[in-house]
Formats: structure tokens, sequence, C-alpha cells
């Protein structure tokens, strides 16, 4: 959706029309990621999921892996896994022996009227379905999107555009990953570029937390993210810091997310004398309704990833909660916040660079009442209620 008036998008929003005209689909949706670990790919499918069940479609995903306490019913998983390095992270992937077998007896046995297949260039179970002589329609999503183009690929790219070729319909979810994926995809395989879903809602009517909630002279100052994980940006968040406490000696600074081990080990290399540590609260992994009540608390929440990102999930998130934001200048960041209408941006890689933009937020009264305003417009182009709209008009041209 282009961007528009706030109320346009209400009307967008409120008065979606039903592409299927009444049509009720069994869904089939494979993930190449594991769901026994947290990630992006995982809570979009899990959440479009939820829409779609929501709006009365029959749905089952089918994942690497193995079951966990609490994954839903309608999850299954092959049980097989392995992890591998990509696009610089570890990936819990299923592709050897008989995973190809068995992902396509599942595609039969499932009777699907459409297919969907998120990144099925990678080497998972999503490429699994594409070798199919008899299948349903099928669109994929991808997702990925890289800060340099990988070698590898580009020697692969005569054979993705062949393995690709039974795909009806291609989704990306932001103009980076269509860059990325326009390396391999098909000319014939018509794409369009639809941005990853959030319950907007759920994060606007988040009630603060008052153990997170700042002040004028005690802000505090938001990071969520895998601590361990280089491209998340936590030593740069942690340079920044340090800067940010010579203007705000009371600053606090919570920091949620897995790796508390590697997130003390970089504040104590940022800072040696301990000073840092002692405004830093690290809280570990929150649950969804804690992550809500966290954005909705801070003064500021800072997006320091440094590349790998081709969507800014929580950009999004922290903007639905009214929560002024500060982010890397990354294509996809810069996307989401509307080249720095709905959120501040600093030079990636730079932590003084976000300090200077955070404590200038901090400072200007004015500036975080914008950009809690235009963040919270922005981030309704986000909601799966237009988002899930989008998507069942690929399926209906799929299945036409």
């Amino acid at each position: 959706m282009p961007d528009m008036p706030e109320s346009q998008v209400d009307a967008a929003v409120a008065g979606h029309e039903d592409p299927l005209h009444g049509r009720k689909l069994n869904i089939g949706i494979i993930s190449p990621y594991s769901f026994e670990t947290p990630g992006g790919v995982q809570f979009h499918i899990r959440d479009f999921a939820k829409e779609l069940m929501a709006r009365g479609h029959r749905v089952e995903v089918l994942a690497p892996g193995r079951r966990t306490s609490g994954m839903p019913l309608w999850v299954q998983t092959n049980d097989s896994s392995f992890s591998i390095h990509y696009n610089g992270s570890v990936a819990q992937l299923s592709y050897f022996g008989v995973v190809g077998l068995r992902t396509r007896r599942w595609v039969r046995q499932g009777h699907f009227d459409i297919l969907h297949l998120h990144e099925p260039e990678a080497p998972s179970l999503s490429h699994k379905p594409l070798t199919m002589k008899r299948h349903p329609p099928m669109v994929g999503t991808f997702h990925a999107a890289f800060n340099a183009y990988p070698r590898a690929l580009r020697f692969f790219e005569p054979h993705l555009r062949r393995y690709l070729g039974p795909l009806s319909e291609a989704i990306c979810v932001s103009p980076a990953a269509l860059a990325t994926a326009e390396h391999y995809l098909p000319e014939h395989v018509a794409t369009h570029v639809i941005p990853n879903g959030i319950k907007r809602d759920f994060f606007a009517d988040a009630d603060a937390d008052p153990r997170w909630t700042g002040t004028e002279s005690s802000p505090t100052i938001g990071f969520l993210g895998r601590m361990g994980d280089e491209r998340k940006g936590f030593k740069v968040f942690a340079q920044a810091a340090k800067h940010i406490l010579h203007t705000y000696p009371r600053a606090r600074f919570l920091c949620a997310g897995d790796g508390e081990a590697d997130g003390r080990r970089i504040l104590s290399k940022a800072d040696p004398s301990g000073q840092l540590a002692r405004h830093c609260e690290l809280l570990g992994r929150i649950s969804d309704e804690e992550k809500a009540r966290f954005y909705r608390s801070l003064s500021v929440y800072v997006a320091p990833q440094t590349g790998g990102e081709s969507f800014g999930i929580v950009l999004a998130e922290a903007m639905a909660a009214s929560c002024p934001v500060v982010a890397s200048d990354l294509d996809a960041f810069r996307a989401v916040a509307a080249n720095g209408d709905a959120a501040a941006l600093f030079e990636n890689g730079v932590g003084e660079d976000c300090a200077r933009s955070v404590c200038e937020v901090l400072a200007d009264s004015s500036l975080r009442e914008r950009l809690r305003s235009r963040g919270s417009q922005r981030s309704r182009q986000y909601d799966w209620a237009s988002v899930a709209d989008r998507v069942l008009e690929v399926y209906a041209r799929a299945l036409s």
C-alpha cells in the first residue's frame, strides 16, 4: 500500500473487501526454519496463519525440527533439522535424506487449494515441493536481503531460475528483499512487494509498565534482539549508551532478548570501568505481552541493526505502540521509517551518531511527539487486516 493520509489508511483497513468473494481455502504453508527457536519468518508465518484462520480459512503449517510445548497443533514438524550459518545468523533448516519425500507426501495428503512457500530459494523444506509434477498453485514469499549479494547465490542463479519456475506468484517483504530476489526469480513469475504484518491494536492498546517508564531526567532507552548476533547491533547500542550517559547521567538502558552473557561481555568491553553496565538492565527473553508494554513504556526505542534486515518489524511494532524510534539507516529501515519522517535515522554502525540522534529526540519534546504521531500513523499500513488482504489478492491471482 503506498503512503496515504491517515483517514484513507483507516478506510482501507476497516473497509477491506474479500478478494476471494467469500471462498474459504485450504492453505498449506511451509516454513524453511524450525519453530523451536524464535525468528522473524516464523513469527510472520504464525501471525499470518492466525489471521487466515480468524477469517474462516483452514491452515496447516509444516516446519523443520521437533515439536515443543506450546507449539500450535496446526504446526506440524518433520523431526529433522541442522544448523547452518545463513545471512549472518544461524538457521535451523531441513534438507537431506527422506526430507523431500516426506514434504511432498505432506503436500499430497493435505489436498490444499494453495501452497505458500517461504524462502523457497533456501536449502530447506520450502524448496522440496517445486519438483512435484502435480501440485496446487504455489506462491513464494522471499524475506532475505543482503548488504553484499553472496557469491554462492550468484553461482546458483541459473539453477534457481529453473527451479523456481513452478511458482505462480512471488511476494517480497520489502524493496530490499525484491532487490535480492530479482537476481534469481524467473521473469514470468509476477512479483509483489507486500510487507510483514503486525497486530497493530495489540501494541497500540498496551499499558505502560511502571518498571520501564522513563522520566525527563531519567529516560529509558530500549534494545530488543539477540545480543550475541552481530547483525542486531548491540555493540553499536553499547557504544551509543556510553556517549548518552555524558548528557543523561541517570539514563537507564533496558535490553531485552537472548544472549545475556554476550551482552555483559560487550558492555564490559565498551566500558571496562563498569559504569555503563550499572545503567543497563538485561531483561532476557520477554513474552509478546511484555514486549508490547516494553515499547509503550520507553522514552526511546533504538534499532541499531547493522545488516541482513529485509524489513523493520521491530520499527513497525514500536511505532504502533507510539514509541519514538531511532534506527540505523539500512534500506529496509529507511523504508519503514518513511525516510526519517516516522523514525529518526542514524549512520549505520556508528555509535556516536546513534547517541547524537537519541539525545536530539530526548531533548526535543515536539520532535518526540511528532515521531509518536507519524510513527503511529505509519504503522497502520502494516496491520494484518490490510496486509492479509493483499496476500489474499495474490492467492486469488494464483488460483485464477
